[in-house]
């Protein structure tokens, strides 16, 4: 850390930079895709335009931004590494810098428990969360615990996720018709090992754990340590009411509405003092939608080769860059375009604001 942080609520510098993402409004856009892996992030960004010039930061804890505009409109890749926690700073650190609407999909490895192959694309309409659990003796086994714990699933967004089928639909190749899946279920695990039922030199009291998730959960296809973060996460924040002028409070003010002095009722002091709006339809919302792409095959042990992985990336990675741009965001619900780092440098150059 190199910069005076100004509140251990929320670490922000005097200059707004986010404490982990490293990033200030106006160097990330709406549209937004994840990666965990910085080939794959580099890889993207030389599909975006030339012009104007890419905005790329490397935090000090390992986040990659990346800024540009593909086809003339903004979009950002955010390279987070893996598991929850790190897709937790994502989505709340880059809700702070950005004004508006945010539409992430993310796109990353999975390994598949049915019989797809390797190479084959998921687009899961759902997640669930299965965590080790704690309180469980693993060293010497619990009859009164169980060793991992399944969460309810939380659904994709599904405009978001149609748009992101359509547009894979268009960039796939065509031999490729049968290896792309639109209607599954992921789970996101805590370990890439325990909560996966891989085994290892630990007793993880796992070995029967696939076999409970399969029956389990109805349509259970893939497994990873991120998507249901993320989608948790835009569907929990529910929007930040906006002032009445139709854009956001200042990116300064708390993410959680203050409770002001007096005695007052809470709720009605509050848009009393903050001259926010009622309506719902006013608030900026997250929608978010995973591409998860099969490097691992649970069932017949494959592993993907290096060459597999360009190929799917590539065409992938196009998909959800189309699937982003060509979702419509509304004038009023995008970032401001003066100041940010896609700020095209000539008038003749201008972005497709009305995206």
């Amino acid at each position: 850390m190199k910069a005076r942080v100004q509140d251990a609520n929320f670490p922000k510098t005097a200059d707004g930079r986010v404490y982990h993402l490293g990033i200030r409004a106006g160097e990330v856009a709406n549209r937004i895709i994840t990666v965990g892996s910085v080939s794959r992030a580099e890889g993207i960004a030389k599909m975006l335009d030339t012009s104007p010039k890419l905005f790329s930061l490397y935090s000090e804890r390992g986040f990659i931004t990346i800024t540009g505009c593909y086809k003339t409109v903004p979009v950002s890749i955010v390279c987070i590494g893996m598991g929850a926690p790190n897709a937790d700073f994502f989505i709340r650190e880059v809700r702070e810098c950005v004004r508006g609407d945010m539409l992430v999909i993310r796109l990353g490895s999975c390994g598949c428990l049915t019989d797809l192959p390797v190479g084959s694309l998921v687009l899961p309409t759902s997640s669930i969360a299965c965590t080790r659990n704690v309180d469980f003796n693993f060293a010497s086994g619990d009859p009164w615990e169980v060793p991992y714990r399944l969460s309810k699933p939380v659904s994709a967004d599904p405009d978001l996720h149609k748009a992101l089928q359509d547009a894979i639909e268009l960039t796939r190749p065509p031999s490729l018709e049968n290896l792309v899946v639109s209607k599954a279920v992921n789970a996101s695990t805590d370990s890439f090992y325990s909560s996966q039922g891989r085994q290892t030199s630990f007793q993880d009291h796992n070995a029967s754990l696939i076999d409970h998730l399969k029956a389990a959960v109805p349509g259970l296809t893939t497994l990873e340590m991120e998507t249901f973060s993320i989608f948790h996460l835009a569907a929990s924040w529910g929007g930040v009411m906006q002032s009445s002028s139709g854009v956001n409070p200042p990116l300064a003010t708390s993410p959680v509405v203050p409770a002001l002095s007096g005695k007052s009722s809470g709720t009605s002091a509050q848009m009393e003092g903050l001259n926010v709006s009622l309506d719902i339809s006013s608030r900026p919302v997250i929608k978010a939608a995973a591409a998860q792409m099969v490097f691992a095959s649970r069932s017949s042990q494959d592993f993907i080769s290096p060459e597999k992985v360009n190929e799917l990336e590539k065409w992938s990675g196009k998909g959800v860059l189309e699937a982003l741009c060509n979702f419509n965001i509304s004038p009023e619900r995008l970032h401001p375009l003066c100041g940010s780092v896609w700020e095209a440098s000539e008038p003749s150059k201008g972005l497709r604001a009305s995206l």
